[in-house]
């Protein structure tokens, strides 16, 4: 009994801890007041200098005609680790940035560096990019942490989350 409340304080005291550390800044509340309405949101983080991200970025088969596909799901962009570049040039050379359902965000803190990175976004793991959640709701439906996303995956994702999954 004693180590299961040993183990229960440490874990609540971990939790404070990260908490801590990860004070939330204005640009999470923001993200959090846009994934927690009915529709389905798609939250995608990217930089302009990441080769993963600019694949993702093709006129035929990437993110313009997913968006366009999708008008019902808003999706938001979230550039990380982009020391400072600016990924207007980047984006309209893909076809992004006009769509009413789109949100271009950057992030304030533009380090790449592994000790001054942004390692968490709404209390969970940012380790990699290109990275992109499906929330419905408010609540995370699936996260795709590891690489570029294959557009046929997505779409079934987003669908489930829209249709299947009861509120």
């Amino acid at each position: 009994m004693v180590s299961a409340m040993k183990r229960l304080v440490l874990l609540l005291a971990f939790s404070l801890v990260a908490r801590a550390g990860g004070a939330e800044i204005p640009l999470e509340k923001e993200v959090a007041g846009l994934i927690a309405g009915p529709q389905v949101t798609v939250v995608h983080f990217w930089a302009p200098w990441c080769p993963n991200c600019r694949a993702e970025m093709g006129l035929d088969n990437g993110w313009a005609k997913f968006i366009a596909a999708n008008p019902g799901v808003k999706v938001v962009f979230i550039n990380i680790w982009h020391k400072g570049q600016d990924p207007k040039t980047r984006l309209e050379a893909s076809g992004l940035g006009a769509q009413p359902n789109l949100v271009l965000l950057n992030h304030p803190n533009p380090s790449r560096l592994a000790a001054d990175r942004l390692r968490s976004f709404l209390g969970l793991p940012v380790t990699w990019i290109p990275a992109t959640w499906v929330y419905r709701e408010g609540q995370l439906r699936v996260a795709f942490n590891y690489g570029e996303i294959r557009f046929p995956v997505l779409q079934q994702m987003v669908d489930d989350a829209r249709n299947e999954w009861s509120r």
